[in-house]
């Protein structure tokens, strides 16, 4: 896991080509202009899901991960609290392997994103999105999806 702000993406260039794919497009793109939707980047190798919601309470968000992306979390509007544990010291609960989504019961670190700031979850990390900060309020966010 990576968290930091999009000023700073510049130090993950050499990391892994189509991550920086994805945060060159989180730079080069005007985020707030953009609808709710999905945006090709390079095909299904690099995508961007553009989202808009109100966050939520503890109890209404699941911990899940993604065998097939790593998602970069890009909040443009608002701020978030996440969560983050190892993948495995997690018990899975759900399949969905046809979405590449799976759920887990965990406990795991939670953190604050804020806008410019964003969280990079590997398959091997276990996340919790969409968390009230101190109550619902609204977010837009960009997952950006890069097929690993």
């Amino acid at each position: 896991m990576i968290i930091d702000a999009l000023a700073n993406m510049d130090f993950y260039k050499n990391l892994n080509e189509t991550l920086y794919k994805g945060l060159r497009f989180l730079r080069e793109t005007d985020l707030a202009a953009l609808p709710v939707g999905r945006y090709e980047i390079d095909g299904d190798a690099v995508f961007a899901l553009v989202q808009e919601y109100e966050t939520h309470l503890p109890e209404e968000c699941r911990w899940e991960a993604h065998y097939t992306y790593t998602d970069i979390q890009y909040i443009v509007e608002g701020s978030e609290k996440m969560g983050w544990k190892a993948l495995n010291d997690v018990v899975k609960t759900e399949d969905r392997p046809e979405d590449d989504i799976y759920f887990f019961d965990a406990e795991g670190d939670h953190f604050v994103l804020h806008a410019g700031q964003f969280a990079v979850f590997a398959p091997q990390d276990a996340h919790r999105p969409g968390l009230a900060v101190d109550g619902p309020t609204p977010v837009k966010k960009v997952v950006v999806k890069v097929r690993m």
